[in-house]
């Protein structure tokens, strides 16, 4: 494998605390120290920008093929991008140099974790503990983005997220060490790190996790192929339902359906939510249109329209409202979906948070938020009433949580990049 590719920085590798830290120890330097990445500077020493930092943090990609001219082609999501060399791709951190595609590797955004019902997964382990790790980049611009910080630091420059070394075996180690079960890669977009991902996961795999994305589905039949052997739970953030407002977001609605298609086929298990932005992807018609579309792949695809509010660049929208949730959860259901949840106002959307047996109707498990209040599946996941199976992954016994809202890991052996 080529080695990796260095930028003419001495101390690339490390994150800007570290450089100011080193800084600091040299004498006759006034600390000056700009904002501006296309050109940070401290007096009297090069700073290296987060692009030179994630650069070096790279190996040769597997999810290309090579072009005529030094051209690639890649395949980790649905832009499909034929790189000139010398240039990244639309995600900013795939990028070819000499004829080679180099991706992300060795390092992470941030990692936190996760009550499982906070990604969310409502058929999947229940109150199990989701150790959530991310990269930096995304290959879509939502204006609305809630982790924009991570997913838009190579593109927007108020969005700074200084990463952090990492191995696969580090992460798995820092999983279990806090109690997790599952590992999940999320934060950014986990397709365009799919290489870093299976990595991890295969680790992870090793030790007994779970492994699962949350992700906005813009996959590939490559990509998800390369996952396949290596992935459990699967996330798709259905945005809307017109190309049209998926352009504005700056993909295609057409490699986000046929994810869904393929993912299901897979048997890879499922869900999807829709954050409801009142004016964007709200009308009557279009909820009905993405409903219809996931009762024809399945009726038993868990649906979560969650509620939007105000972040990073949108800002006119209203708030969604609990009446706005309750009426999509009822285009849903008579859309044919079994298994349709309101999320994000906790309290306020009736038994929209609780999972009910679709044959007698009794509520299997309740929830307030991301707290399991209560769970009666038998270990088969079945009703007990009426022994119907409820579609989902579950373990032979509810454990209890080990919390019901996000932390950062305790004692983490990650570290800031250093050199």
């Amino acid at each position: 494998m080529p080695a990796n590719p260095r930028p003419p920085y001495p101390n690339a590798l490390s994150s800007w605390a570290g450089v100011l830290c080193a800084a600091k120890s040299l004498p006759l330097i006034e600390l000056h120290f700009t904002h501006n990445r296309s050109k940070m500077t401290l007096e009297g020493l090069p700073v290296p920008t987060l692009r030179d930092i994630v650069n070096q943090h790279v190996r040769e990609g597997e999810l290309y093929e090579k072009l005529d001219r030094n051209r690639v082609r890649c395949y980790a999501c649905g832009h499909c991008c034929p790189i000139p060399d010398g240039q990244p791709g639309v995600c900013k951190v795939r990028y070819n140099q000499g004829g080679t595609l180099y991706v992300p590797w060795g390092y992470v955004g941030g990692v936190q974790c996760d009550p499982i019902e906070k990604k969310p997964f409502f058929h999947a382990y229940p109150g199990a503990l989701a150790y959530s790790f991310g990269m930096l980049g995304c290959d879509l611009h939502c204006g609305y983005c809630q982790n924009w910080v991570t997913s838009q630091a190579l593109r927007d420059p108020d969005a700074v997220s200084p990463p952090l070394e990492a191995s696969p075996e580090a992460l798995v180690q820092d999983a279990l060490r806090q109690g997790a079960k599952v590992l999940v890669s999320t934060y950014n977009e986990p397709l365009i790190t799919s290489e870093w991902a299976v990595a991890v996961f295969k680790a992870a795999k090793a030790a007994g996790l779970v492994t699962g994305f949350v992700s906005n589905g813009n996959g590939t039949p490559q990509v998800l192929e390369y996952l396949r052997p290596w992935i459990d739970l699967y996330k798709v953030d259905l945005k809307s339902f017109s190309d049209r407002h998926y352009h504005e977001l700056g993909g295609r609605i057409g490699p986000i359906l046929e994810t869904i298609r393929s993912l299901h086929q897979m048997g890879i298990w499922l869900e999807i939510v829709t954050l409801l932005i009142p004016g964007f992807n709200d009308s009557e018609d279009e909820l009905r249109g993405l409903t219809e579309f996931l009762a024809g792949v399945s009726p038993d695809i868990p649906w979560h329209v969650t509620a939007f509010h105000k972040d990073y660049k949108m800002e006119d929208p209203d708030n969604t409202r609990p009446a706005d949730l309750l009426r999509a959860a009822d285009i849903g259901r008579k859309a044919g979906l079994r298994y349709v949840y309101a999320g994000n106002l906790p309290g306020m959307v009736g038994n929209h948070e609780n999972t009910r047996c679709q044959n007698c109707g009794d509520t299997l498990i309740r929830r307030h938020s991301y707290f399991v209040e209560d769970y009666r599946l038998t270990p088969e996941g079945r009703c007990p009433s009426c022994a119907t199976a409820l579609p989902g992954r579950w373990a032979p016994r509810f454990e209890g949580q080990i919390t019901d809202r996000p932390f950062a890991p305790r004692r983490s052996g990650l570290l800031h990049l250093s050199s």
